[in-house]
């Protein structure tokens, strides 16, 4: 058996992380990742040991590559493909043309809602992403919410396999950074959203949740990530006043630390699969606001491990964040984060992901013979 992992290498959230965390639990000759553009990704998977091959494309719609990864499929024997994102699983159509190709996705994230907000074009490639998902031989579900999610566009059932995200856990939580970064204090409340800034994460909902909180007593918020409208949201900002409560980090390597500096993790999305960022969070012992999206209530006990508000709702979400801020000063909130962190440990390890990963790409390689 052997395994090519196919994805743009753009990426800078979740998705990008969740396959360098998987692929670090395979061998070389067993798996190999497969990128479209040199950069951050590739660095960093060849850095943590992952064999990583960039075929370079000149732009998103340069297809010369296509020829490319299918002398490299055919040349070094793979068995299994399995795509990450929108362009990779367009992709997989003609790999799997080509070459015979047993062929896999973990579905990140809704791809009706991949494009959104971007117009005519963004309507095109949803359709073709959508065209693409449905051809796959078998699927990874990350909750069992996703599963139905996937059900409900046409997918067979029994070709989709529920296996949850895991990371690392540590036993010792990171050391923070020193607030003073931020030009704030051991007394702030302070909140770390760690998501792409994209339409989908929901970042204007906290915003309009912390502009509906009394001023004197407004949280910090800092962003974590990079996206396509970042200086949109900047303006947001802006317009609500929230400058000085509102903190663009960018892209960082050190969540851990950042998380371990704060009281509260936030997550805003329209729409998720299973978010790795609270995993990470729960790694920290910080307890979690959250959308009501994707797997979120297999990990979030509400009122015990954190709150689940409503997709889209500013005053549920500004309520949840009242409800976190009085933990706090009645010196409760600590506590929750423990409870997370003793669930989540014993229930989304990366040995669960390897193991059952593996064992779905056997049952595959199977087939192939």
């Amino acid at each position: 058996m052997k395994v090519l992992h196919l994805i743009t290498g753009a990426e800078t959230g979740g998705s990008r992380k969740h396959v360098i965390t998987l692929l670090e639990q395979f061998a070389q000759e067993e798996a190999v990742l497969a990128l479209m553009q040199e950069g951050p990704f590739a660095e960093e998977a060849r850095a943590k040991g992952i064999r990583t091959v960039v075929f370079t494309q000149s732009s998103r719609y340069d297809l010369s590559i296509l020829k490319k990864l299918v002398q490299f499929i055919q040349s070094e024997k793979f068995t299994i493909l399995h795509t990450h994102g929108p362009r990779a699983n367009l992709f997989g159509i003609y790999l799997k043309k080509k070459t015979g190709i047993r062929w896999v996705t973990t579905v990140h994230s809704d791809p009706s809602l991949d494009f959104v907000k971007s117009g005519v074009k963004g309507k095109v490639f949803t359709a073709l992403s959508m065209y693409a998902v449905k051809r796959m031989d078998s699927y990874f579900a990350v909750s069992e919410r996703f599963k139905q999610n996937l059900m409900n566009l046409g997918i067979e059932g029994h070709k989709i396999h529920t296996v949850y995200n895991g990371i690392h856990f540590t036993k010792e939580t990171a050391q923070p950074i020193p607030r003073t970064e931020w030009g704030l204090t051991d007394e702030d409340f302070v909140m770390t959203m760690v998501a792409r800034l994209h339409p989908i994460k929901g970042h204007t909902v906290v915003f309009d949740a912390m502009q509906k909180m009394e001023a004197a007593k407004r949280p910090h918020l800092l962003l974590v990530g990079d996206g396509p409208i970042k200086q949109e949201l900047e303006q947001e900002v802006e317009k609500r006043q929230l400058n000085s409560h509102v903190h663009f980090l960018g892209f960082r390597s050190d969540v851990d630390q950042i998380y371990a500096a704060s009281n509260l993790a936030l997550l805003a999305s329209y729409s998720e699969s299973f978010p790795l960022a609270l995993l990470e969070a729960a790694n920290q012992h910080v307890p979690i606001v959250t959308t009501d999206v994707g797997g979120v209530k297999e990990l979030v006990e509400e009122g015990k491990t954190g709150w689940i508000v409503p997709v889209g709702d500013p005053s549920a979400y500004a309520e949840a964040l009242r409800q976190a801020m009085n933990r706090q000063a009645e010196g409760q909130l600590v506590a929750m984060g423990e409870i997370l962190y003793q669930y989540a440990s014993s229930h989304y390890s990366l040995e669960q992901l390897e193991q059952q990963t593996r064992a779905l790409y056997t049952k595959l390689a199977a087939r192939q013979k």
